[in-house]
This record gives C-alpha cells, structure tokens and sequence, in this order.
C-alpha cells in the first residue's frame, strides 16, 4: 500500500507531528517503519522485543488521524541522521510490519536477506504460538511484495542484512476488546507476549558471544 504518490522519506519526516524513535543499545536491532496507526501493533511489539532482550530500536509515530505509507525502499539513511546512526550500530535487524491479506490472516511470513536468522526466528515463533499461526520461511511461499529481499530495503542494509517479520491481523488484534492490541487502555495479548518472546530469544542468541 502507497498513499502518498511520490513522498520521500525527507516529505515524510517534515509532516507535523511525524516524529523518529531512537533507542540505541545492542547490536541486534527491531525496527517499525509503519507502526503507530499505520501498520498497527508493529511499534508495540518492536519496542518491547527489544526492551527484553537490550536489542536497537527505531520506529517512526506518525498522527493518528492522518497516517502514511510510504514503501521501505524509501527510508534511505542519508535522509535521516538518526536512522543513519541506527543502521551504522547494529550489525542486524528485524524490521516489523503488518499486512492485512483476508486469506493469510494466521499467516507469520519471515523475509529478508539473512536466511538463517530468518529460520531461527522461525523455530522461536513457532515454538510458542498456538498451532493456527503458521510461521513461513520459505520465501517461494512468501508474495513477491512482502519477500523484502530488494537491495534498497533497509531491511538488508545492515552489515548483516536482517529479516523483514509481516505479522498478519490475527496476531494484531485483540479479540476480547474488538479493538486493535495496541489500543489505549489495553494491556498485550497473550499472542503479541508470545511473539514478543520469541523476538527477544532470538535477539539475546544472535548477540551472544
């Protein structure tokens, strides 16, 4: 999804109330390009995936009201200092998205350049989810548009390349509230705590001398 004709990174970051998330401490970084109302509950599982495990964070908050999309392959370090800062500390990342396909919505498609950390997360997500999640690696499953494989993804940047996590709407969604998890007032799912973990294993394992 593009709602927003040909913005740049630099367009984006100038919109009032569009704001970067910067926390750096290990060498494993959790990114959220679209999170906060845009690809709702990525920000949220990010952040504490890598409170957990003392991984990098970086997302972007956009207003509520007036939320944007624009393709990863437009987050380009030279237009931000503080995304360059993130991308030059951390050796890896996983980046966080949501996507919203009717047919894939217990669907975990794990993307990205590095293959074997994409299996690694995999093992960790499959380990803990309920059995009606089905957690794909194998990228000829994956739709050619959420593969993140492209050079320009930032996902693959790092000096270790990353894995790009779409997180489908049943992960996302709080079923006893009718409301998205992320939700003022709420507290996380039992699925988002369990996907969170298995983010965080993964983290603390990759950093691990």
């Amino acid at each position: 999804m593009d709602n927003t004709g040909g913005m740049t990174f630099t367009d984006l970051l100038a919109q009032p109330g569009v704001e970067e998330q910067v926390e750096l401490r290990g060498s494993f970084g959790f990114l959220a390009f679209h999170g906060g109302p845009v690809e709702r509950v990525t920000s949220l599982i990010a952040r504490l995936a890598a409170e957990a495990s003392g991984a990098t964070y970086y997302s972007i908050d956009q207003p509520a009201a007036r939320p944007l999309h624009i393709p990863s392959t437009r987050f380009r370090s030279e237009e931000s200092a503080a995304f360059a800062a993130v991308l030059e500390h951390v050796d890896v990342v996983c980046t966080v998205h949501g996507y919203g396909r009717e047919m894939d919505k217990q669907h975990l498609l794990l993307g990205g350049q590095n293959r074997e950390l994409a299996t690694a997360l995999g093992k960790q997500l499959s380990s803990r989810l309920p059995e009606r999640f089905r957690v794909v690696t194998d990228l000829e499953e994956i739709p050619k548009e959420l593969r993140g494989v492209h050079s320009k993804n930032p996902v693959n940047v790092p000096r270790q390349q990353g894995v790009q996590l779409e997180l489908p709407p049943g992960v996302r969604w709080n079923w006893d509230a009718r409301s998205w998890a992320d939700a003022e007032g709420l507290e996380p799912t039992e699925t988002v705590m369990q996907v969170v973990d298995a983010l965080a294993a993964t983290a603390k394992a990759w950093m691990s001398p």
